[in-house]
């Protein structure tokens, strides 16, 4: 152990106190790549919080790991708080100030530290005060969903994050059970204000009433107005304090980022972990800020739960770094909070993996290519409840495009709108409910030069009669339209390729993809089990090259990872490159440059390598 982590230890276990002179600098998130995560909900089962929690635990995680910032539990959906909290609800018994050790060891070695802590859910605040809960059609209070509409907020919520920012000085809060925990509420303010709002008298108890659409967007407002309230309470007095509502601004909410977070993030399922990962970081890459995904380091499939290699984590740790986004996992914690060392091996192993390929990956920016619509629109029309994880038909059309080595992004209309002529092609899957107004911008678009894609039935119908063009049967058909084309492949690709990954249906929409965009900027032939994506950073291009072969879907426990090669790559570039390297090797490659195309191969793809055009 380094000699100034020995002195620090010897001061937090004699006088527990920091040593503020000798804290290094600590990164804020939109600076840091890579955190850990823990987390355990105390509970009332929970009489011994901190007695194992030392300042020797803490330095080792750090040592092992070297993340940019740590995330440890405060509170969890039960309530109950994993620190001697003054303002709010203790677990029943605690052994010394754990929190206060976390804050010393991570601060005096510039380890940045932010909390877990479950917001709109929290069982014990209406266990104590029932007039904070949600309140359902029926008339029954929910007996873990506050009220955002509530006094729960003022009351609870902003007094804890103050007392963690004052009286803690730790960085920031994640906050959990937010706008997925989120439910219609039918408590008295809730519905006077709906009234007031909207005029609308007759309150909608289920989506087949009238003015549901109406009832179900007046609560996603007052969750972003609930959100947006304890960010400025908090901030009015802690301005350095970095708010992040888990999940919110993402494919659960898929809309315009409207409230001053310091970032986006998510934890992305514990199974079927590459495609949870492949669909967020392509939707949060184009939400315009700081954003990291978590992948749980362990699976439920076999139950009850078993740890993931190291080789698995860092292929769903690689689907997130090729996009640019920061890295975390999470771990859970013993009952009295203290973490089980054995398992920071693999999260060392990760760790370094990802730091390898740092300075290739972290804050890239993709180059548009293919954008997938995600319509916030119809999800607005059809969500069954007000922020559901929402995929749709998009899931398995992303999938299609991936596995066709497309580099592809998810975005939302208003981030498409203002300048669509970024991408040299658009997909809209089979959505509903899109809206007109941008319906027509994409006939404009076409026009002007784009290439338009539309799936499904009824969908293709729909723009078939905006762009005043016949089509017929289920094949794909393409037209010229304006400077632009635009093609029509009736059929329900989404849902069915998701579930069976036939073939076939991948071919059809790959063919209709090539036949409206021809000239990608990278297309590679000897495998279709390499993820693409395409980036600049500091003025270079970047080509990131995921291994997805294997089962994702039906595997919850991955030993190992076949290589993927050899491949052919042809990359177009303006000039002929002066040099392409394969990092994090080093590799500087061999290439052959003719009709504005660098063709170069790639011998195996492990997890993850990334070709670096200068």
């Amino acid at each position: 152990m380094k000699k100034i982590n020995l002195l620090i230890l010897i001061s937090v276990l004699v006088t527990g106190t920091k040593i503020r002179s000798q804290e290094p600098e600590r990164l804020r998130r939109d600076q840091s790549f890579l955190g850990i995560h823990f987390d355990f909900h105390a509970g009332s089962d929970c009489y011994e919080v901190g007695k194992n929690t030392t300042p020797a635990m803490v330095q080792t995680i750090i040592d092992m790991v070297q993340p940019d910032y740590i995330q440890t539990d405060c509170k969890g959906h039960a309530g109950y708080t994993s620190y001697p909290t003054k303002v709010g609800n203790r677990a029943p018994g605690f052994v010394g100030d754990p929190l206060r050790i976390w804050r010393d060891v991570t601060a005096q070695n510039g380890i940045a530290l932010y909390m877990h802590y479950s917001g709109v859910w929290d069982t014990r605040a209406i266990e104590l005060h029932p007039e904070w809960a949600a309140i359902h059609a029926d008339g029954i209070r929910d007996k873990q969903k506050t009220s955002v509409f509530g006094t729960y907020v003022d009351q609870l919520l902003v007094p804890q994050l103050k007392e963690l920012a004052g009286d803690y000085d730790v960085d920031g809060v994640w906050v959990d059970g937010e706008c997925w925990a989120t439910i219609p509420d039918y408590s008295e303010r809730a519905l006077r204000l709906f009234r007031e709002s909207t005029g609308i008298s007759d309150i909608p108890k289920s989506a087949v009433d009238p003015h549901w659409y109406e009832w179900m967007q007046f609560n996603r407002e007052g969750f972003r107005k609930y959100l947006r309230h304890y960010v400025a309470s908090v901030r009015s007095e802690y301005p350095n304090f970095q708010i992040c509502s888990n999940w919110a601004f993402t494919h659960h909410m898929p809309e315009p980022v409207s409230v001053a977070l310091d970032f986006l993030s998510g934890d992305y399922s514990p199974n079927n972990s590459v495609n949870s990962a492949r669909f967020a970081g392509r939707y949060l890459a184009f939400q315009g800020i700081p954003w990291d995904l978590m992948a749980w380091s362990f699976s439920y499939d076999p139950f009850p739960r078993e740890q993931k290699p190291s080789v698995q984590l860092k292929r769903e740790a690689a689907i997130v770094l090729a996009l640019g986004g920061g890295f975390q996992a999470y771990f859970t914690q013993n009952r009295d909070g203290s973490v089980r060392l054995e398992e920071m091996q693999v999260m060392e192993e990760v760790a370094r993996f990802a730091r390898e390929r740092q300075p290739w990956c972290h804050h890239s920016v993709q180059i548009p290519q293919v954008a997938l619509l995600l319509s916030t629109s119809d999800y607005h029309h059809n969500a069954r409840s007000l922020f559901p994880q929402y995929k749709g038909q998009s899931q398995g059309v992303l999938q299609c495009l991936l596995e066709s080595q497309y580099s592809v992004d998810i975005v939302g209309e208003e981030m498409l709108a203002p300048d669509m002529s970024r991408f040299p092609i658009i997909v809209i899957p089979e959505w509903k409910n899109i809206s007109p107004v941008f319906c027509t911008d994409l006939i404009e678009y076409t026009k002007g030069g784009g290439s338009l894609l539309v799936i499904g039935q009824e969908t293709s119908e729909q723009f078939a009669a905006l762009a005043g063009v016949p089509i017929q049967g289920s094949r794909f058909e393409s037209r010229s339209l304006g400077k632009g084309k635009i093609g029509f492949l009736p059929l329900e690709i989404g849902a069915e390729y998701e579930k069976t990954g036939n073939e076939t249906l991948r071919e059809q929409l790959s063919t209709a993809v090539h036949t409206l965009f021809p000239n990608p900027l990278v297309e590679i032939s000897g495998s279709p089990w390499i993820d693409v994506s395409i980036s600049r950073l500091k003025g270079k291009k970047l080509v990131h090259l995921v291994n997805s072969s294997g089962d994702h879907k039906g595997a919850g426990i991955i030993e190992s990872i076949e290589p993927i090669g050899p491949l052919q790559l042809s990359i177009l570039c303006d000039s002929k490159p002066a040099k392409i390297t394969l990092q994090p090797e080093g590799k500087t490659c061999d290439f052959i440059y003719a009709d504005a195309k660098a063709q170069v191969k790639v011998d195996k793809v492990n997890i993850y390598e990334i070709l670096v055009i200068e």
